[in-house]
């Protein structure tokens, strides 16, 4: 089977027996990421449409700090070039502690990534933005919300798999793990472009 068969999922000539035994799991993460972009997708068309729906509550102007997003959208972004640095660790070097430090590194930068995030989310609550005041701020708190939990579950799995690694070390069904956590990463960073795009930048348009 080619071992462009599933995007992201790449061990190839490298490693084919882990590469054959990726190929059923991989199916199924896709379509499991597949289910969540619609999700998003839901969630991303509800905001569009609530976006004027403020019953006299704060907008984007009084809630939305831009520098506190660029500083999320660059750890975010870091995080996703740090994490191919340890796919690509794997596939050539074949070291667990070059692949685990490189973990570290993208759950360090994600961990920065979650607390920022958090504490804008504590000042719209302070700038009487909760998301109870009004649809427009139940759609955005829905959509950002739902993405910073995606983003803790990430930094879970990248502290199970650094425990993995040092217990069973890069075995075949942790390289798999390892791959398919880099398409999981990679995806909420697309899903945090959008967001950028469409909740921050369209909001202060």
């Amino acid at each position: 089977m080619s071992s462009s068969a599933h995007p992201g999922i790449n061990l190839g000539g490298g490693d084919p027996k882990a590469q054959r035994e990726s190929e059923t799991p991989a199916f199924g993460f896709w379509v499991f990421l597949m289910s969540d972009l619609i999700i998003f997708g839901v969630l991303f068309a509800h905001y569009v449409v609530m976006t004027g729906a403020r019953a006299g509550g704060p907008g984007p102007s009084t809630l939305f700090d831009l520098r506190s997003v660029a500083a999320q959208t660059f750890l975010l972004l870091a995080s996703s070039f740090t994490y191919g640095m340890a796919s690509l660790a794997l596939k050539h070097q074949r070291q667990v502690r070059p692949v685990a430090i490189w973990l570290i590194v993208t759950a360090a930068l994600g961990a920065a990534f979650v607390l920022l995030e958090l504490r804008d989310f504590v000042n719209m609550v302070g700038e009487g933005g909760p998301p109870q005041r009004s649809g427009f701020l139940s759609a955005l708190w829905a959509l950002t919300g739902l993405h910073w939990l995606h983003v803790t579950a990430g930094l879970v799995w990248i502290a199970t798999m650094l425990a993995l690694l040092s217990r069973f070390g890069l075995s075949d069904r942790n390289k798999t793990r390892l791959l398919l956590l880099g398409l999981y990463w990679h995806f909420l960073d697309l899903i945090w472009i959008g967001i950028l795009s469409v909740v921050y930048l369209g909001g202060l348009a």
